[in-house]
């Protein structure tokens, strides 16, 4: 049996759409109720659990329970409930942490690329404490994920298997729900369907040029294909990058959507809020060479070839 905190959220869903197309049985998903939409699963062949069952689900389903994939989180960047972030994003982590040392089962957790703060320390999956301790997140989502990395790193025992999961800018089908967090990909293609005016953050930062902020965009069928693959490898452990580690900028990002929708360009630059300046991130590239080297071979997603087959085998069918 896996378990799938999140699993009716964004990355979630596509995981678990992802294994009932392979047959996989015995998937248990564990999520708010006003979070579980239908229409994000190919079929309904899975079990769902509210957050305040997890606790006696456990217990009844010790011998079941193989792997734990904690995906369920607090993920906006902008959340300042410290409270909501502690009992969401530490609190569950560190509670299924010890559920699964204790019982000697599988994690695999979400940690995430806001951990490395303004990238001034690189962007490396690097385990140690002396590196982990430069780290600063610029926000309190990326000090969550940021602590209870660094908090499990320390413990001597560990669950059978231990993979933290660094996800850089992820985007593709099922994050309609998120809101601001939504990614600047569906944003930009929200904009061109409803022939609106694209407008992009200018930049306040002599580096670079209006537009040409870098990110490490990443499609979510690669994060499902990294996670499968940490799933058919229970040896494998340890603190990994997910990303492609080719950033691009979010004028390539506007020219893909255009030429995907035969829009004609429309693009307008305007001032970054001033309360998001001091958080804003103008470059990001995930050092995947840990990564391959453990193993993972497959190639990954252009931008250009993500974002036309988001737009063209997904949002173009809704």
């Amino acid at each position: 049996m896996i378990l799938i905190t999140g699993g009716a959220g964004f990355i979630g869903s596509n995981l678990i759409n992802s294994l009932l197309s392979k047959n996989s049985s015995d998937i248990v998903s564990v999520d708010h109720k006003n979070f579980i939409n239908q229409s994000y699963f190919i079929n309904k062949k899975f079990s769902r659990i509210l957050p305040a069952e997890l606790n006696i689900f456990l217990k009844k389903n010790k011998k079941k329970i193989k792997t734990v994939v904690h995906l369920g989180a607090i993920t906006s960047t902008t959340e300042r409930n410290v409270k909501l972030i502690i009992e969401n994003n530490l609190e569950l982590s560190i509670f299924l942490w010890n559920w699964c040392e204790k019982n000697k089962k599988r994690l695999i957790y979400a940690s995430s690329a806001a951990t490395y703060g303004d990238g001034s320390n690189s962007f490396d999956d690097n385990e140690s404490d002396d590196y982990l301790s430069k780290l600063v997140p610029l926000n309190l989502y990326g000090w969550s994920k940021h602590i209870f990395d660094r908090l499990i790193l320390k413990k001597k025992k560990k669950p059978s298997q231990l993979v933290g999961l660094k996800f850089f800018n992820v985007y593709g089908p099922n994050e309609f729900h998120k809101s601001e967090m939504k990614s600047v990909i569906l944003k930009i293609y929200e904009k061109v369907s409803n022939n609106l005016q694209v407008k992009l953050f200018k930049s306040h930062n002599v580096k670079f040029k209006d537009g040409e902020q870098l990110r490490d965009f990443i499609y979510v069928k690669d994060v499902i294909s990294i996670l499968e693959w940490f799933l058919d490898n229970p040896k494998i452990n340890g603190l990994y990058n997910v990303g492609t580690g080719k950033p691009r900028s979010f004028n390539d990002i506007a020219k893909s959507i255009f030429k995907n929708t035969n829009k004609a360009t429309s693009l307008k630059y305007i001032n970054t809020p001033p309360k998001i300046r001091k958080q804003y991130q103008y470059y990001t590239k995930a050092n995947i060479k840990k990564l391959r080297d453990s193993g993972y071979k497959k190639s990954f997603f252009s931008l250009e070839e993500g974002i036309k087959d988001y737009i063209r085998e997904y949002l173009r069918k809704i």
